[in-house]
């Protein structure tokens, strides 16, 4: 049964790992769409196509029994370089302010000490994402296409400014407050590990 279960872990080729490379191989498409060309409706299209893609590759790998060590990496990897990517276009647009583009990966910044630590404890290289982590990063990714749309002189603009930013800022809280749940997980199976070995 464990090797079963370790031969499922051990998966490449699934589904959900397609799309989350799929997703993985549209940044550099999407920051070219908007710094390039500024094509902000194939970029608003294809951050959309990203979005659903997340929602879908998390929905196949439970419906059918397709998780993997391998889709744990690469399905957050995706989102955040989406969002790495989002923001630095954003920003060098100037649809963004500056602080908005740097305070979201430097909660990233705060959590590059976690691996090490598991590792040491005997853990894998990376904690399950969380249901708080994954509203933040659907805040965030729900957000972006509506500050590109409310950066245009149209109708929808003002409404797509008022949601976009309050998509953003709880999305900036809910990203934040998730990096200091993660710290306290570390904290507490350090302690489980200290307490086993007394």
């Amino acid at each position: 049964m464990s090797s079963e279960i370790s031969e499922t872990e051990d998966r490449i080729w699934t589904v959900p790992n397609a799309l989350s490379l799929a997703r993985l191989l549209g940044v550099p498409v999407f920051l070219w769409l908007v710094l390039g060309p500024k094509a902000d409706g194939w970029a608003v299209a294809l951050l959309m196509l990203a979005g659903f893609s997340d929602w879908l590759d998390g929905k196949i790998a439970r419906a059918w029994n397709q998780t993997s060590r391998l889709g744990r990496l690469l399905d957050p990897l995706a989102d955040r370089l989406y969002i790495l990517a989002t923001l630095l276009g954003l920003a060098l647009r100037d649809i963004i302010p500056w602080w908005l583009a740097l305070i979201i990966p430097l909660r990233d910044v705060m959590l590059l000490g976690i691996p090490p630590i598991l590792r040491k404890l005997g853990y894998g290289p990376a904690l399950p994402v969380h249901f708080l982590g994954k509203a933040a990063t659907a805040n965030l990714l729900y957000s972006f296409p509506l500050l590109f749309l409310a950066h245009h002189d149209a109708w929808y603009a003002q409404p797509a400014r008022i949601v976009g930013w309050s998509l953003a800022i709880w999305g900036v809280g809910l990203y934040w407050w998730s990096g200091v749940l993660y710290w306290v997980q570390v904290r507490q199976l350090r302690k489980g590990a200290k307490s086993r070995k007394r």
